[in-house]
């Protein structure tokens, strides 16, 4: 989730609280000279203070009104100051806001270079290493149907070559799919989220697993596809590893937001042991999943505790998906 620092520009009604401070205290001072006026105020001074006339008491409003003047000139200062540190503190963080907009976009490049990288590196994987085993494995089966002499140890031999082919060939397998979900660019989001699921249903078939899809989610970018289904498959092994879950359930579904745009929001919860975030190990792998929503600029929560389940919510804008 971004977080963006907020600003204290100063509102139209914020300047204009010295002036009308201002004309409060002159109010109050005319006030007090009608008072003065009406009462003779400084005639009943003198009167009463007459008989300390050697401390010359007549002469002290005046240094009254200088202190006053002074303190009103010292006020002005303070206030001036204020507004100069307001303002730098304002341009402070603007830089600031640029800066993180900045870094954000120099991550959200670099989640695509990795990305791009990974595709890359999938498709190699895919044309070059992929044709090769087959080929090894179609020579196996040759020696294996035509062998004439010693036909019990070439047959075992081809056999230990198939077998071998097989398991690195499912080794190259699940490596692509980790490295780049391969029925994402062929099938779509949906269709590569249900293989995904389908998957762990049968590493883990004692857990029921229930996937949702509310709303069109076929028209977003390449971006966003790839980080709901990292965020999925991420979801899941924390599951695997710490929940030991007996129930999966995953929504996706598209929404308004409150700005008019849309939304993409996933939700994953299971009903498995939960954790303790205010321990510093509590021992799920949420820093990824957290970054990947924040560079999206989207918001990420979670909702757990020990022993009831564990769950978390992505909110993703759509726009997000076409930078």
């Amino acid at each position: 989730m971004s977080e963006r620092p907020a600003r204290h520009a100063a509102t139209p009604g914020a300047q204009m609280s010295p002036w009308r401070d201002m004309a409060i205290v002159f109010g109050i001072t005319l006030v007090s000279a009608l008072l003065a006026a009406r009462f003779e105020l400084n005639e009943l001074l003198f009167e009463h203070t007459r008989q300390w006339e050697h401390f010359q008491l007549d002469e002290w409003p005046t240094a009254l009104l200088v202190l006053a003047a002074s303190l009103g000139w010292l006020s002005w200062r303070r206030y001036q100051q204020t507004l100069i540190e307001l303002r730098a503190r304002q341009r402070a963080e603007e830089r600031l806001e640029r800066v993180l907009a900045e870094n954000r976009e120099l991550a959200h490049q670099h989640l695509r270079i990795q990305e791009a990288e990974r595709k890359h590196l999938a498709r190699e994987l895919h044309d070059e290493l992929g044709q090769y085993l087959n080929a090894i494995k179609l020579d196996a089966v040759t020696i294996g149907e035509m062998a004439v002499q010693d036909p019990a140890g070439t047959g075992v031999a081809a056999k230990r070559i198939v077998q071998a082919v097989n398991h690195v060939h499912g080794v190259v397998n699940d490596m692509i799919r980790r490295l780049r979900p391969t029925g994402l660019d062929e099938l779509g989001l949906v269709a590569a989220l249900e293989s995904c699921v389908d998957q762990w249903q049968q590493r883990l078939p004692n857990v029921r697993f229930s996937f949702s899809v509310e709303g069109n989610v076929d028209d977003l970018g390449e971006l966003l596809n790839l980080t709901l289904y990292r965020l999925i498959q991420e979801g899941l092994t924390n599951a695997y590893k710490h929940a030991q879950p007996r129930n999966i359930d995953i929504t996706l579904r598209r929404e308004k937001n409150a700005t008019g745009g849309d939304d993409i929001v996933l939700t994953l919860t299971d009903d498995g042991r939960g954790a303790d975030l205010a321990r510093r190990n509590a021992g799920f792998g949420l820093t990824g999943m957290r970054e990947r929503v924040a560079m999206m600029g989207g918001g990420f929560a979670i909702d757990t505790a020990p022993e009831r389940g564990f769950g978390f919510e992505a909110r993703l804008p759509v726009a997000a998906g076409s930078g």
